[in-house]
């Protein structure tokens, strides 16, 4: 008779609490990390090993299934698995929620079919002929590809590989898998640093070395060269054997030209990570990076927040570019702040983490006073580029003409700017042609039916659409609530209307509208980008797609439309935000040996933020905005959590809101605010009450939230989320 079948337990990517215990057969080798497939009620699916020896169980072993299979794939590594842990007790998701994050790749439990590659033989005849010198010459080492991957790199005809493989001057390679990635050359030659840029690069260099967790800040302002500084210690973690790095990027459209820079310097394009890639493409690169064959392992990877949950085998260095974006922040599902969670990963894996910005967040500023991160700073702009000079037009003196959105000393500079052929850049953070459109007869708002927002029009589209839901519908002709014929007005301004403006102003200019309805793929940025760049457009018009690290040496002037969108509204980081795009927009101005401008268009330029930009005083802003926050005991001052309450029936929802805050906890230390209902109180068909929770710094938040909210029972058709450190609050 042979022995017992064992329980283990394996975690399911469904947002379920916790592993459920399984069966398997004594002779079954298995570690955790692990894929196996095992049955859950009528359903066959993928989970994970995620405990090999549970020491506590409920569950009797006779009323336990046994699993259905291993497959096929590499097991998580262990750091990911401890991540995966972390990040579902410090947001209090789900673990099984975050799991999904880890693989959430569907082609990946496919297996691979077995493809041939070829390589070059190692005793290749001197003479060849000149199509064959050209393949020669595009190799990469030993790297074996595809005949069709030869052909395009070497810009021949199959047929020339083709002859080389009959010839034996290429050699068939038995592979699993896709075309391995080519690996960046660590010494492949870059460019000169200036002497502020090498000491910190050396430092870096140093860190790397070390292999060793620590978190530094890299600060410099705009143009000063933080890429290349930060690429010195990509190459020192090429160096080392196998190792990883994972580079963060706020918006995957910011990496058309940094891929440009990354491919000059390292000879070879890194592994590309987002949300728009292929299933094909996110298999291949999802397996390249767990790959434990340091052959074929992806090495570098530059990504969105969710290329965290990539499962790498030796992480060595770990870059959040841009640290200070929101766009890091994770707002639905898993709520959770990339950048510090990459710090998080970065502990984990025991490797240096790089905070890169040329504004950084408050709260990483003060670990860096606080000593708890390296400091490293960049003041001078490389090469002969200088900052650029800024000024406020106080628009109650300017008064803007009705219908129009540029005052006259802007649209003056950007005539002179124009005849000088340099290109302007106008920053309105407002997509479409206007944020609201009314009856002017009855005053009837057009709305979105399934969120308490305004809808926008989109002139180009001749739709109105709610950015929230993306709800449209075409623009009324007849007014729905008096019928008025031919009143419906567009209020406000968006890009859209902006560069109508600049059109008519200049009809001989040469236009390109950067916002994310108007670019909607890393391919057709990188296009824009190119024409930017070679100087083939004479104005710029923006969202905040155009504040991130674009380096375009013609740009020489900066207007922003509405300087004082963003300063309102309850969230406590609004004025730093602010000043945080404003001075990363106004750092594309003059980042080449001409000269910058930059005209601010303001209701306010007392507002501490305006002086801010003019003055150049940032720190001075950032010192006041510390105090601000340590009265309030706001973050990082104190600790912030929301809790969102949202389902389709509204009674319900406001009764389990009001259930939720009748059980609070009453601990020394904490304030609940609310129920009340979100400023956002409808959001795609669902009604929205908002809690929020204050607690000084030594509260255990995580521990009394989880006892707090296990004991609150939610009404039929209600959801119950939470916001841990919360950057929104719509």
């Amino acid at each position: 008779m042979g022995s017992a079948p064992r329980r283990i337990q394996v975690l399911l990517p469904l947002p379920l609490s916790g592993p459920f215990d399984y069966l398997v057969e004594q002779d079954v080798v298995l570690v955790e990390g692990d894929f196996v497939t095992v049955p859950l009620g009528s359903r066959t699916l993928q989970g994970v090993v995620w405990n090999m020896a549970p020491e506590k169980s409920e569950v009797p072993l006779a009323k336990l299934k046994p699993i259905q299979g291993k497959l096929d794939l590499p097991a998580l590594p262990p750091t990911l698995m401890t991540f995966i842990d972390w990040v579902a007790s410090y947001t209090l998701s789900p673990l099984g929620a975050v799991l999904k994050m880890a693989v959430s790749v569907p082609r990946a439990f496919n297996r691979q079919k077995k493809k041939t590659f070829y390589r070059l033989a190692s005793d290749l005849p001197e003479k060849l002929t000149e199509g064959r010198r050209t393949v020669v010459a595009v190799a990469t080492g030993d790297l074996p590809m595809a005949l069709k991957t030869w052909a395009e790199l070497a810009a021949v005809g199959e047929g020339v590989v083709r002859g080389m493989v009959k010839a034996g001057q290429m050699i068939a390679v038995e592979l699993t898998g896709d075309d391995p990635y080519p690996a960046p050359d660590a010494d492949h030659p870059g460019p000169a640093l200036s002497d502020e840029q090498e000491k910190a690069a050396a430092h870096m260099r140093e860190m790397v070395r070390r292999d060793a967790f620590k978190p530094v800040l890299l600060e410099g302002i705009t143009g000063s060269g933080k890429t290349e500084v930060y690429f010195e210690a990509v190459a020192a973690a090429l160096r080392a054997d196998g190792g990883q790095i994972l580079v963060l990027v706020p918006e995957i459209a910011l990496t058309a030209q940094w891929l440009e820079r990354f491919e000059v310097r390292f000879g070879a394009a890194p592994v590309v990570w987002h949300s728009e890639l292929t299933p094909a493409q996110r298999r291949r690169a999802w397996w390249a990076v767990g790959q434990k064959n340091i052959e074929g392992r992806a090495r570098v990877v530059v990504g969105a927040r969710s290329a965290l949950f990539l499962p790498f085998q030796d992480l060595k260095l770990i870059v959040v570019d841009e640290e200070h974006s929101g766009t890091f922040k994770q707002e639905d599902g898993v709520m959770y702040q990339g950048r510090d969670m990459a710090v998080v990963r970065a502990m984990q894996a025991k490797c240096p983490v790089m905070l890169a910005s040329a504004t950084p967040s408050l709260e990483t500023i003060l670990n860096a006073e606080a000593g708890k991160y390296d400091w490293l700073y960049l003041g001078e702009r490389h090469g002969s580029a200088v900052l650029p000079d800024m000024a406020a037009i106080d628009l109650r003196a300017h008064k803007l003409d009705s219908g129009t959105w540029l005052s006259v000393p802007l649209r003056e500079a950007l005539a002179k700017n124009l005849e000088r052929g340099e290109q302007s850049l106008l920053y309105l953070n407002r997509r479409g042609y206007a944020p609201l459109t009314l009856c002017r007869t009855c005053g009837h708002r057009m709305e979105c039916p399934h969120c308490a927002a305004w809808l926008v029009e989109h002139r180009k589209g001749g739709k109105l659409i709610c950015h929230h839901c993306g709800f449209s519908c075409r623009t009324p002709e007849i007014c729905p609530e008096c019928e008025s014929k031919d009143s419906m007005v567009a209020c406000g301004p968006g890009v859209e209307r902006v560069t109508e403006e600049l059109q008519e102003l200049f009809p001989e200019a040469r236009f390109a509208v950067m916002a994310s309805d108007e670019v909607t793929g890393p391919t057709e940025m990188r296009e824009m980008v190119t024409r930017i760049a070679n100087h083939e457009v004479d104005f710029i018009i923006g969202t905040q797609m155009v504040t991130k690290g674009y380096h375009f040496p013609m740009l020489t002037l900066v207007g922003v439309v509405d300087a004082d969108l963003g300063l309102g509204g309850g969230d406590p980081r609004a004025a730093e935000r602010t000043w945080q795009q404003l001075e990363q927009v106004a750092g594309r101005a003059g980042r080449a040996e001409r000269p910058g401008r930059v005209l601010f268009q303001t209701y306010a330029p007392e507002h501490p933020v305006m002086k801010a930009l003019i003055s150049g005083d940032g720190q001075a802003f950032l010192e006041r905005e510390a105090e601000d926050r340590e009265q309030q005991l706001l973050p990082p001052f104190g600790k912030l959590a929301a809790i969102i309450v949202s389902g389709a029936d509204f009674n319900a929802v406001a009764k389990t809101a009001r259930r939720v805050s009748a059980l609070s906890p009453k601990d020394d230390g904490i304030t609940v605010l609310g129920p009340v209902p979100a400023p956002m109180a409808y959001l795609r068909g669902k009604h929205r009450f908002r809690l929020l929770i204050k607690a000084e710094k030594q509260v255990r938040l995580q521990n009394i939230m989880r006892q707090w909210l296990n004991s609150c029972d939610l009404e039929r058709g209600v959801s119950l989320q939470v916001d841990i450190d919360p950057y929104s609050f719509f």
